[in-house]
């Protein structure tokens, strides 16, 4: 990158530029600015056009860089070559904006901006609002887009969805679903491995798409996606991973997931191709989107043509903040990143018909942001879902009162946040893998689990003192919760239990594992899982998979026959969290009316009851239990003959009754209902 001078690096500093924030939002009333800014003096543009306009007679590309003294347009032949074909100096239009106009069709040319700035021409770089780019995403390509509609395209449709309480996430990487050589997909590791049907294992089972939708889950949340750093697509002929958490053009599919990284049109059709397919399936499509950070900081396409403006800084010595934990920060309440983000969204709903996003650090971002990212979405279609991690990974500037934090929820309208409450309460924390949780035999987990079912709401039962990590409820909603217990970051749910619980048999360890995620999907809330978990994915121990091997982060397809029990235990149970809306009460004031705990006086059991047909229920009362105990336990149930739908990890057809008590085995569940 060009060298800035020192009095550059000293006004990289924290912004906060006036906005107009949602009446009541901060309970201290509207605030002048969030921070200290630097910048406040900047333009905001306020078109939509920013980027390539393309048509056959004419291409205008305008950029936004209000401190640049000149700009120049490069045009090229290729994605790297050195083959310069233009130089255009740009004008300088109102409100920071640099354009050009290019005659005549530029169809497939390749282009960079490179920006003047303190009398030194920085590097040169796509634009931030690329929407094709060419191999690494080093440059920008001119292109038709009507030309990359796979056929069918405009008839394309989301599945319905009748609300966010009917949503069970399946997470994945691309590259993890077809890489295995038993995968029996050919597109390995591509978008297009995703919209091959009838792929099978070795033992002519499932795989791929028709696995995802024979689980009956009903959107595939898809790590990132768009085109990150680490993975030279140059050289894909040599093994590479990465999970993608280092953005580098935004708008522009990743082109290791393609079959052709130079030609910006592939990655966009096979992209699209991957959507249709999962729409065809039943399945819709969410987009983890890292819009909290940049994979290169100074030498960003952000950094090198507006200076600071993008980041957050530490008005003491104008250092870069680093809530992200990976360099650096954005500054999403800036007006023009903001901007960024809200065009960004739209523009992958609008031109890849994604329904919805997973906003990874999303509490680096404040919550007026969010709001505004919700409010957008639902214009477009109220179906799309939103919802992010409610923390970040350092420190940052913002003030946590403006933070899209987890104990913020309440502040924000549509949009959910992950629990890690119930996570670690099931399964045991995160940051140390020796440690238990309510599954796995911890005594010390109850009202945390509990504070979960609820949907981390208000509920007159929940002790809030004994919740772990919350001491307070958060959500005004159960469809502003996000449960799980495993998902890429971290260990696995089986290597967790494995290495929790080193004295455990192994069938012990299967029953934890159901135990596991059926209280997720008993939960209030919207339930999350990992993909290949109803396989007993194994990372082989492995905390921290981002750059890892395929040996560690493929899904071996013939885990699914080895553990076929497993896979038709998670399916059942998935049916049956879509059969009964008890599980699925879509206001928290059902919940309290309807959701009643029975007491148990012990540590390792929960019993509670969903009463009066809840959320309009073909069961008048359901109860449901778990044991988190080596023993079996004896419950004594409400008066009446109650009926089991699962008993001992059994769906039962005989409907066994029982009256009086029942026996729970260890480390497991049981549903028992009254029709």
């Amino acid at each position: 990158m060009c060298a800035m001078k020192t009095t550059i690096i000293l006004l990289i500093l924290l912004s906060g530029a006036i906005f107009c924030l949602r009446s009541g939002l901060f309970a201290q009333g509207t605030p002048a600015s969030l921070a200290y800014n630097p910048y406040k003096d900047y333009p905001s543009y306020r078109g939509t056009d920013l980027g390539v306009n393309y048509n056959k007679s004419e291409t205008v590309l305008k950029i936004w860089s209000p401190p640049a003294q000149e700009m120049k347009l490069k045009l090229y032949k290729t994605s790297l070559g050195n083959d310069l074909t233009e130089e255009i100096s740009c004008q300088k239009d109102a409100d920071g904006v640099w354009k050009a106009r290019l005659m005549g069709d530029r169809k497939n040319s390749y282009y960079t901006f490179q920006a003047k700035i303190d009398g030194k021409w920085n590097d040169e770089n796509p634009d931030p609002y690329a929407k094709a780019v060419g191999t690494n995403g080093k440059r920008g390509q001119i292109i038709d887009l009507s030309e990359t509609n796979p056929a069918g395209w405009e008839n394309d449709r989301s599945p319905v969805l009748n609300s966010p309480m009917d949503v069970i996430l399946y997470e994945l990487h691309i590259r993890d679903l077809s890489v295995a050589a038993n995968s029996g997909i050919q597109h390995k590791g591509k978008f297009l491995g995703l919209t091959e049907m009838g792929s099978k294992n070795s033992q002519g089972q499932s795989t791929g798409i028709d696995h995802i939708a024979e689980m009956g889950v009903t959107h595939v949340h898809l790590l990132p996606v768009f085109d990150y750093c680490s993975v030279d697509e140059s050289k894909l002929d040599k093994p590479q991973f990465n999970w993608g958490y280092d953005p580098q053009n935004f708008n522009a599919p990743e082109g290791s997931y393609s079959t052709d990284p130079e030609e910006g049109k592939v990655r966009i059709l096979e992209f699209k191709k991957m959507v249709q397919s999962l729409h065809k399936k039943g399945l819709r499509v969410v987009m983890d989107v890292v819009y909290n950070h940049t994979g290169r900081t100074h030498n960003s396409n952000l950094d090198q043509l507006v200076p600071g403006y993008y980041y957050r800084a530490w008005e003491k010595d104008g250092t870069y903040s680093n809530g992200s934990g990976c360099g650096n920060e954005t500054a999403s309440e800036r007006a023009m990143f903001r901007k960024f983000i809200l065009e960004s969204v739209t523009w992958w709903v609008k031109e890849y018909h994604v329904d919805g996003f997973r906003f990874d650090l999303m509490a680096i971002h404040d919550m007026e942001t969010m709001n505004q990212v919700a409010a957008v979405l639902r214009a477009i279609d109220p179906s799309i879902i939103v919802y992010g991690e409610g923390w970040t990974a350092g420190d940052s500037p913002l003030p946590e009162q403006y933070r899209a934090l987890k104990k913020n929820a309440k502040m924000m309208d549509g949009v959910a946040v992950f629990s890690d409450d119930i996570r670690d309460a099931i399964k045991g924390s995160v940051f140390d893998g020796k440690s238990t949780g309510f599954a796995s035999g911890s005594k010390e987990m109850t009202e945390s689990v509990k504070f979960g079912i609820v949907a981390a709401g208000e509920h007159p039962q929940i002790d809030y003192a004994k919740v772990k990590y919350s001491k307070d409820p958060y959500t005004k909603n159960p469809d502003e919760v996000i449960n799980y217990v495993s998902c890429h970051d971290n260990n696995t749910l089986y290597d967790k239990l494995k290495i929790s619980r080193p004295d455990a048999s192994e069938e012990d360890i299967v029953k934890m594992h159901k135990l596991a995620n059926t209280i997720v999907l008993t939960s209030q809330g919207i339930p999350f899982l990992h993909a290949g978990v109803e396989m007993k994915r194994t990372k082989g121990g492995e905390h921290n998979s981002y750059n890892k091997p395929d040996s560690v982060n493929r899904i071996n397809w013939d885990w699914k026959y080895e553990n076929r029990e497993l896979v038709a235990y998670y399916k059942d149970l998935i049916a049956l969290r879509k059969a009964h809306p008890a599980f699925r009460m879509q206001k928290n004031d059902l919940v309290r009316k309807n959701l009643v705990f029975l007491p148990t006086n012990d540590p390792q059991l929960i019993a509670y009851q969903l009463k009066d047909h809840a959320n309009k229920d073909a069961w008048q009362q359901i109860i449901v239990i778990f044991n988190g105990a080596e023993l079996e336990k004896n419950v004594v149930l409400p008066q009446g003959i109650w009926k089991a739908a699962l008993q001992n990890y059994q769906f039962r057809e005989d409907e066994k009754t029982c009256s009086s008590t029942v026996s729970i085995a260890p480390y497991s569940a049981m549903i028992l209902y009254q029709e």
